[in-house]
């Protein structure tokens, strides 16, 4: 474990300039505490619990921003307290914190819905810069821009965070959402899974780039089901994103 990152320049709050507010969910009273230290140094509302019973009960009154979850817990695995999470609120962006490191396990908790994994051991800078770079993603910071992104009848909204298509609205996590706004903003635009991983994850994620094709099938599902294709493969090179009526 590393020591207590420099004081931060720039503290992220909420829209409304409270501070973001953070579960902590491990069964590792050492851990739990460093993270909580480090946390509310940034200048984070912090909330911990133990198991995933505690962790549920926590989040229905502290509505967290963000949530850094264990895998192995006493009670309850981390999979079952984030589909209960889910099951709240879809949109919550969840850290996965696990000393498990196989790749199946890495695309088992991103499937079932989170965001991103660290492993144990680890560095405090490490989590804080990934926390903060997923509740970014996630609007629940302040930063906020005024753009509207329109590729053919695809329109996003980074302001609102808003979706649609042919007036629509699809419903979108908050990488997926950071996923296709990297594509609306290089349309017609061949980006490689390795230029995907450093834009939409901030780093390498441990070389994976199945972690790209995986988010790539959920963005189809969402904004391709009954209409027509505008994510395409471009074989050994990447992918593209056209309106539908782009030659």
């Amino acid at each position: 474990m590393a020591t207590l990152p420099p004081a931060p320049i720039d503290r992220p709050t909420r829209a409304d300039g409270t501070p973001l507010r953070v579960l902590v969910v491990d069964d590792e009273p050492n851990i739990a505490e460093l993270l909580l230290m480090a946390l509310r140094y940034e200048g984070w509302q912090v909330r911990t619990a133990g198991t995933g019973r505690e962790a549920i009960d926590t989040a229905k009154d502290l509505v967290p921003d963000v949530v850094v979850l264990d895998w192995m817990l006493p009670d309850v695995d981390g999979l079952e307290v984030l589909r209960r999470l889910r099951a709240r609120d879809e949109r919550v962006p969840v850290l996965f914190l696990t000393a498990r490191d196989a790749v199946e396990d890495r695309i088992a908790g991103l499937t079932a819905g989170g965001d991103d994994y660290v492993t144990k051991p680890f560095s405090l800078e490490e989590v804080v810069a990934r926390l903060r770079g997923l509740v970014r993603r996630s609007g629940a910071s302040a930063a906020r821009t005024e753009n509207v992104l329109v590729v053919g009848d695809l329109v996003l909204d980074e302001d609102s965070r808003d979706v649609t298509r042919a007036g629509e609205a699809i419903e979108l996590t908050a990488t997926e959402f950071e996923l296709l706004r990297y594509l609306m903003r290089n349309p017609r635009r061949v980006l490689s899974k390795a230029q995907i991983l450093d834009r939409v994850w901030n780093y390498d994620f441990g070389g994976q780039a199945n972690v790209v094709e995986l988010y790539v099938s959920y963005l189809r599902k969402k904004i391709e089901a009954g209409r027509s294709p505008m994510i395409h493969t471009k074989r050994g090179a990447g992918y593209v994103l056209r309106a539908a009526d782009d030659a």
